[in-house]
Formats: C-alpha cells, sequence, structure tokens
C-alpha cells in the first residue's frame, strides 16, 4: 500500500497569493516543513504600564496638548511623568 505524499508548502510570488493558500489551506497538513524558532520581544510598549486617572478638564488639556503637537496624548503624559520624575529625583 502507497503512502500518500504530504502536500509541501509551495513558493509564493506575492503576499497576496500566499495569503490566498492559506486562506484555503490548514498549517497542521504541513507541520512536517515548520521549524522552531526563538522569539525574543524587546519592545519598550510591552514594558509594564500604570494606569492613571485623571478628572476630567486635566484629560481635555493634556488631548489639546498632544493634538497640538501631533502624538497621543498617552506618549505625551509619559514624556510628562518622566520630566518630572527626573527633576524631583535629581541630586
Amino acid at each position: 500500500m502507497d503512502e500518500q505524499k504530504k502536500p509541501q508548502i509551495p513558493e509564493f510570488k506575492t503576499i497576496a497569493e500566499e495569503a490566498a493558500f492559506w486562506d484555503t489551506h490548514d498549517t497542521t497538513d504541513f507541520e512536517d516543513e515548520f521549524e522552531e524558532i526563538e522569539v525574543v520581544f524587546d519592545d519598550p510598549l510591552l514594558k509594564r504600564g500604570l494606569t492613571v486617572v485623571l478628572d476630567e478638564p486635566y484629560l481635555s488639556q493634556l488631548k489639546q496638548a498632544a493634538a497640538r503637537q501631533h502624538r497621543p496624548a498617552a506618549a505625551l503624559a509619559r514624556e510628562w511623568l518622566i520630566e518630572r520624575l527626573e527633576v524631583t529625583n535629581a541630586p
């Protein structure tokens, strides 16, 4: 009795072609073609966070200041907080 040969992942010319392939195929059919890799996430956005609650007038002011600088309010708040901590903890 002949064993059925497992399908192989084809070579793709475009990302769209590959996406179309995976839309109609299951990765478990190709397990023997995958290799394990180690992934290390070193992204500052994945660091620990802190929730800060602001009264509406302060939140509104923060959002307006951030909009004037064309940046997210959270980024501006982080910058201001770090600046204040550096001044407060300076020798």
